[in-house]
This record gives structure tokens, sequence and C-alpha cells, in this order.
């Protein structure tokens, strides 16, 4: 019985590797302006985290890739039109979206947080947030955490389609902070010019009923074969070393988490 389970997966395997191996490319969504995970050069490429495991991960599944770029609150609904293959954008994996879609295991996992002006604080309850203005991306897991647990509390949520949006009205002073996840805060706004003079403040926000379980390719519901593929290659580029390789660009400590 265990081998014949074993056949059935392998066949799944190749039958999805002789989909999109031919002329027909593996169609991936992101968005290209969350920094260091995805974002366009000076010359207009796309370039990141997201985008080098991507690419990584197409190679060890031996399939041609074509990126499509979206706003982050446009992927899922052209995932489940068929406009993309799968969505590989540092999606983190909810309970909510797989009301939608299938995921893959994480990839990396990242906590979320708010960055505000330095000497500013910021009580575990949010109290003292009360009136200001906190800047946070849509459709993302701290847009739900700003809509459940912020808004009730008095703060006045703006919400973006984009990260890089939100740091030009936070240096502007048309708002008070941001709320994101720890990681593209830091390495895309916190270590830059325009992050001097801002620092992370409050509680290090991981409930599982907000902030999921890592950030995950989604893929299609029932694209079983495809998701078993994906798997397959984080697994190959973390037991290779190509995963560090690929991390140590971008980072100098270990994203994947527990």
């Amino acid at each position: 019985m265990k081998k014949l389970v074993l056949l059935g997966s392998l066949a799944l395997t190749l039958l999805a590797s002789s989909v999109f191996a031919a002329d027909k490319p593996l169609r991936l969504g992101i968005e290209a302006a969350y920094p260091p995970f995805a974002f366009k050069t000076p010359a207009g490429e796309i370039s990141g985290f997201d985008y080098d495991i991507g690419n990584a991960m197409c190679e060890e599944m031996k399939v041609k890739c074509q990126w499509v770029e979206q706003e982050f609150d446009g992927l899922i609904p052209s995932l489940k039109v068929k406009k993309v293959d799968a969505v590989l954008s540092s999606m983190t994996i909810t309970d909510e979206r797989r009301k939608s879609v299938d995921f893959t295991n994480k990839y990396y996992y990242s906590p979320a947080r708010l960055v505000m002006k330095k000497g500013s604080t910021v009580d575990p309850e949010f109290k003292n947030l009360v009136g200001k203005s906190i800047g946070t991306q849509r459709s993302t897991t701290t847009d739900r955490f700003a809509t459940e647990v912020l808004e009730p509390k008095g703060v006045k949520v703006v919400r973006y389609s984009t990260q890089n949006e939100i740091y030009l009205d936070v240096i502007s002073g048309r708002l008070d902070g941001v709320l994101g996840d720890v990681f593209p805060l830091n390495e895309g706004f916190l270590k830059t010019d325009n992050g001097q003079g801002y620092e992370f403040v409050g509680p290090v926000l991981q409930d599982p009923h907000f902030f999921g379980e890592g950030a995950g390719i989604a893929v299609r519901k029932g694209d079983d074969a495809l998701r078993e593929q994906f798997n397959a290659a984080i697994k190959t580029l973390r037991s290779n070393g190509k995963y560090q390789a690929i991390q140590a660009k971008y980072f100098d400590f270990d994203i994947y988490g527990e």
C-alpha cells in the first residue's frame, strides 16, 4: 500500500512537471514593491529574495517560470481566475486565506511590529495610539489586525496599495507610524537613509490568528501536484545550501524560523 501511495505521488509530480515543462510556462504572481523580498532595480527589472528563491525553485522543478506583476490585493483573485498558476509574494499562510487557496509549506517566517519615530512609546494595549494615524498595506495580515484590534481602540488606520507608499507618508509626516512585517520594515526602511530617526516600538506581534504560520506559495484549491512540487523544491533548496546562499544576499540572519 505504501508503494502504491508513493507511486501515485510520483505520477502526480511527473504530470505537473510535464504540463509546465514544454511551451506553457508556470506563471508566478508577485508584487514587486516589497523590498527586500521583491522590488524593481533602476533598470526596471524585478529583484529580491522572493524573486531569487522562486527562480531557484523553478530550476529545481525543471520548469520555465514567467513572473506576473500585480498589486498585492489582486494576487489571489488572479490566481482564482487562472491569470497566474501560483503566487510567490511573501503571502502569509492563514486560515482565512485557506478558504480561497491552498498553500505550500512555509519558506520563511516574519512576525509583525510597529515602526514610529525614535522615542515613541507604545503600551501592550495600544492605548497611547488613540487618535494617531498608522499606515498598513491593504489585504495583508497587518491590515486584518489593524481592522479588528487597532481601529476599535480609536486608532486611525490608513490603508495603502504598496509598502513604499506608506514609507513616503511616514517620512513626510502624514502618518505617525507603520504596521508591517518585521523583516521588510527593518531591511526595506529602517536600514535605509529614509528610516533614520525611526525604530520598532511596542510588542512583537505573532498571534497565529492574525499573523499565520509563515510565508507560503499559494496555489489554486486542489492543485496538489503543483503544491507538492513546490514543497519538494523548498526542502531541496534548504538541504543543498542554495536557500542559505540566496538568503545571505539580503539578510545577515536566518529568516526561516523554527
